[in-house]
């Protein structure tokens, strides 16, 4: 039994990775059960044993992609209350974290106007734990007087986040193009953002950009 269990969970899994390889590449409306199927190397009557249809596919595709980053935040270290510090191990991990979904972001991006839901599930939903997580540090240091009161956190904290993934898509669209390093433009993005919303002068905000 716990070998049948096993033989299950494993081929729940690939069939899991399989859709979300066919997803990014032939988008909501290209992708087939059939092609999920043979991309994880199974029967379609064998993909239909575990997933009733292609929704089911894709709800459980998005419930992967948030529990990789509910797995990856537990791993996350502690806030160091250094504003430049945190922002900076904030920007990384989102970093990280639009890097390992990008394909699946860039066909969202694309088909958000045909499938809202569904794009609104990938492109929001899967980062929402570690925005929320900044917001609330964020308000900690208002609290503390160290970042301004008077800005709105959760429209800060998307625009900070909109920064990142679009320097991301560029490098990836571009990378030969641009005239400075990923880590230059994330570092660049750190600054201007802690510097626009700190009440700290310029010379204690930290970081710097050669």
């Amino acid at each position: 039994m716990k070998n049948l269990a096993s033989r299950r969970a494993q081929t729940h899994a690939r069939l899991i990775k399989a859709a979300t390889q066919v997803f990014a590449t032939a988008g909501l409306t290209g992708a087939t059960t059939r092609e999920i199927a043979r991309v994880a190397a199974v029967n379609e009557v064998t993909l239909f044993r575990h997933f009733q249809n292609k929704e089911q596919l894709l709800a459980a595709v998005i419930t992967e992609a948030i529990a990789l980053q509910a797995e990856a935040l537990t791993h996350h270290d502690d806030w160091t209350q250094d504003l430049y510090i945190d922002l900076k191990n904030y920007a990384k991990l989102c970093n990280q974290m639009i890097e390992e979904h990008e394909d699946l972001i860039r066909t969202f991006i694309g088909e958000a106007k045909r499938h809202p839901q569904a794009a609104h599930l990938i492109l929001y939903e899967t980062d929402k734990s570690l925005r929320e997580q900044l917001v609330v540090y964020l308000q900690k240091n208002q609290e503390k007087g160290t970042v301004s009161s008077d800005i709105d956190l959760k429209a800060s904290v998307d625009s900070f986040t909109g920064m990142l993934l679009h320097g991301i898509l560029r490098f990836s669209d571009i990378p030969t193009v641009l005239e400075y390093s990923r880590e230059c433009y994330v570092e660049t993005c750190v600054n201007l953002f802690v510097r626009g919303i700190s009440t700290l002068p310029l010379q204690e905000v930290g970081g710097s950009v050669d």
